[in-house]
């Protein structure tokens, strides 16, 4: 009788095994009023985790930034003006933000608007060479796909750790968008007040002049609803420009390719090699 395959254990769960396994592990061992990074240290070493994830989780604890709860009614019932995420990782702050400014670029269509010490932000490319970007992404099927599509501005801070680490905490500007959505919401109320408006002036019964008003709080209401998806995928987009950076993005800048040109001739030429590269490397079909 053939042996029954192993089950395998995906992401979530593994997450949630070893959380549990810290908690068990921690519950054993007498804390007391806190622990030192060197207990923390060995602790760790008991259930096999290494030093250096053991450091790095430490100094993002250490660092951790609590976005603030968005104000006001507008804020509970819209959402957040802004989105933020941060992370530690390894590698310096100079070779964090050419990193970052790489992978926004090619992944985002996100260009440098302005760079100093510590700190970067990005504003949307526009123009000839973003709809060539935009249309080399459609023939490059392997390119993910833009998360970032929709902020007006993206800002990175840059802060030195100890040797070797860095904190990196991305802010994302959803002001226009959010507005945007707020404006239409208003639109549909207006239409509602003023078909009621109409009606009540027409017709002697009120239900029929009730009947544009809630059509209209309910499109409205509908518009606003729509706005919490688009905050949640910037943040994601946030997220896996950090996950791009953790998994190893950071390089030195003597490991660096030499930089190609960035004129109009080139941009076009390099959307055109990668689509085709793209094209000839798709599986054809039997």
């Amino acid at each position: 009788m053939a042996e029954l395959p192993e089950k395998r254990i995906d992401r979530a769960a593994l997450e949630r095994i070893m959380q549990r396994a810290a908690e068990l592990q921690a519950a054993e061992a007498d804390v007391g009023e806190g622990l030192t990074a060197a207990e923390v240290t060995a602790l760790g070493k008991e259930v096999g985790i290494p030093a250096r994830y053991l450091q790095q989780a430490m100094l993002e604890q250490a660092t951790s930034v609590v976005a603030p709860a968005e104000a006001g009614l507008g804020g509970r019932l819209v959402g957040p003006t802004e989105v933020q995420a941060h992370r530690v990782v390894v590698g310096d702050p100079e070779d964090a933000a050419r990193a970052l400014i790489d992978w926004f670029d090619k992944n985002e269509l996100l260009v440098v608007q302005r760079q100093q010490i510590g700190r970067v932000t990005f504003e949307p490319l526009r123009g000839m060479k973003a709809a060539l970007r935009q249309g080399g992404a459609i023939l490059n099927s392997s390119r993910p796909e833009r998360m970032l599509q929709n902020v007006t501005v993206v800002g990175a801070t840059l802060s030195k750790l100890e040797s070797g680490y860095c904190h990196v905490t991305l802010t994302a500007d959803l002001r226009q968008v959010r507005g945007a959505y707020i404006g239409g919401a208003l639109a549909g109320g207006s239409m509602g007040v003023a078909g009621a408006a109409i009606l009540g002036a027409l017709s002697p019964f009120w239900f029929i002049a009730a009947a544009p008003l809630l059509f209209g709080g309910a499109m409205g209401w509908f518009v606003l609803k729509r706005f919490r998806p688009v905050a949640e995928r910037s943040l994601l987009g946030l997220e896996r420009a950090l996950d791009y950076l953790e998994r190893g993005g950071i390089k030195p800048s003597h490991e660096l390719p030499p930089p190609r040109g960035t004129g109009l001739l080139e941009q076009l030429a390099g959307e055109i090699r990668r689509a085709i590269t793209a094209s000839s490397e798709r599986p054809k079909p039997k």
